[in-house]
């Protein structure tokens, strides 16, 4: 089965960014500007891993994620929550995020963080 990461980011060129990367390592991505795109794909086909930006324009991804872990269908999909929130304790213990990367972040950091999560 290929390895499908869905990247929930608002920001054109961090998305356009993140998508380019991670297709160039082998995986499959969809990627969403809104939590509303991310969620009408949801119904249709769950990935092997989420990417999530915490502050989106119609939600939240530290609420994204709540959600996806409090459901039997994607609780053990692994999460990476992404923000430019400097306080990486703070996320890590609000949230029930498997990993979190601050941006701007480093691209070997990122594609490292999402092979560690995926293998």
């Amino acid at each position: 089965m290929d390895k499908k990461i869905y990247v929930v980011e608002d920001n054109d060129d961090i998305r356009e960014l993140v998508t380019y990367l991670l297709e160039s390592e082998g995986y499959g991505v969809d990627s969403f500007a809104t939590v509303k795109a991310f969620e009408q794909q949801l119904d249709k086909e769950l990935p092997t891993l989420f990417l999530l930006d915490v502050m989106l324009p119609d939600g939240n991804g530290m609420n994204i994620c709540e959600k996806l872990k409090g459901d039997e269908n994607s609780a053990d999909i692994p999460v990476l929550l992404m923000s430019a929130h400097k306080d990486v304790a703070f996320m890590r213990k609000e949230s029930r995020a498997d990993d979190f990367i601050a941006k701007p972040f480093d691209i070997d950091a990122l594609v490292k963080k999402v092979n560690d999560l995926i293998a």
